[in-house]
């Protein structure tokens, strides 16, 4: 019997490997200025994506470039919502200039992991999104703040990582950890597999917890990003798993 998945990538963020790395997935986030992304980068990506057949998502973040993201920033929740309203309507733009449709929104980094977690985050968010004259889907970590914020209001897609490893609470090894990235194909592989049968992941410590997800990420700027996903991609056809396109 068939199955269908989605796996999603973050791009557009100067890795030099998209043109690589969209072959291989069926939706993609977007950088959209915060943490990386001007109109050049943007317009390239979401012509890549149209290319392969990608489904497309805006990447919004905190606004900071210098840490690419991956810092909690001290503003207030007016000022949080208003950049991330800004950051997806400049995304919106080029989608309109490269008549392409967003499918989603998903958070970066530091964001991404503080709004699963902050309450006023996770409301300046939603209050972001719910903005838009459109309600597009939302990838959020199942069971977070953001999931039981958004629930009621947006479209939800519970999202887990292939390249990254979980902790006993279900929250993501923090990336300062030596052993936070999945970088070995095979491993990799074991790790998305047992998260689409089992829907559980084996945590940092071994214990094996729930995993609920629709869609499941690997970083483009992930150590061995396209081999993982080139050896991904051949190990899912022999498990009669297919791509959602």
């Amino acid at each position: 019997m068939k199955r269908w998945i989605d796996i999603n990538a973050d791009l557009g963020e100067g890795t030099g490997l998209d043109e690589a790395i969209m072959p291989l997935i069926s939706s993609c986030s977007i950088a959209c200025g915060g943490h990386f992304g001007t109109e050049e980068t943007m317009r390239t990506a979401v012509k890549l994506a149209k290319k392969y057949k990608v489904k497309i998502g805006a990447h919004p973040s905190f606004p900071d470039k210098d840490n690419f993201g991956r810092k909690v920033l001290t503003i207030t929740k007016k000022e949080l919502t208003q950049t991330v309203y800004h950051q997806i309507l400049q995304f919106l733009a080029v989608c309109e200039m490269e008549d392409a449709e967003i499918n989603h929104i998903k958070l970066h980094g530091a964001l991404y992991n503080y709004a699963a977690k902050d309450a006023a985050t996770a409301d300046a968010v939603v209050e972001a999104i719910s903005n838009l004259k459109f309600r597009p889907k939302l990838y959020v970590p199942h069971g977070s703040i953001l999931h039981r914020k958004a629930e009621n209001l947006l479209p939800l897609v519970y999202e887990a990582f292939i390249d990254r490893r979980y902790e006993d609470d279900g929250t993501l090894v923090h990336r300062g950890h030596l052993k936070a990235l999945i970088s070995d194909p095979e491993e990799a592989w074991e790790h998305l597999i047992r998260m689409i049968i089992n829907n559980e992941v084996i945590t940092l410590s071994g214990k094996s917890v729930s995993m609920i997800a629709n869609t499941f990420c690997i970083h483009g700027d992930s150590p061995n990003s396209v081999k993982i996903l080139e050896y991904i991609n051949t190990q899912l056809e022999s498990e009669n798993i297919y791509l959602e396109r």
